[in-house]
């Protein structure tokens, strides 16, 4: 008998180095499921993997570009960012900051390897959360 393949969201996530995922938040909770992990699966179309520490100026840019991360929405358990907070990032919305020079700063171990679909490791690398080295 086979057996199907076991779902995205239920497969072991691995970070940009190929290791298990290290969770991005709990305090606020964050990931695409709501379990601290930058996951992703068939339904996160906006491929939330980047694990990025808010500033004030990312937080900013992105209000301006339409995609309020700072008003809490508490009918959907958002709280609101605010500089310092982890959140797990679209990552294309991650590149649109960092070609505009307002890319928050990166956790790679809590990034999803999906994000080298679209952002090289030399990228996220130079960019990485102080104390977050990137090296392996």
């Amino acid at each position: 008998m086979a057996t199907s393949p076991m779902p995205a969201a239920r497969l072991p996530a691995r970070n940009v180095f190929n290791e298990p995922i290290i969770p991005c938040s709990f305090q606020p909770l964050t990931g695409f499921f709501r379990d601290g992990c930058c996951k992703t699966g068939d339904d996160d179309v906006g491929t939330h993997v980047v694990c990025a520490v808010m500033t004030d100026e990312f937080l900013e840019f992105s209000v301006a570009r339409g995609n309020d991360l700072v008003t809490p929405v508490p009918e959907w358990g958002f709280p609101g960012l605010r500089a310092g907070d982890k959140w797990c990032l679209c990552a294309l919305r991650w590149v649109e900051a960092w070609q505009a020079g307002m890319a928050p700063p990166v956790v790679l171990e809590s990034t999803n390897f999906h994000a080298l679909d679209v952002i090289s490791l030399s990228v996220l690398q130079a960019h990485a959360s102080q104390g977050d080295s990137g090296e392996q």
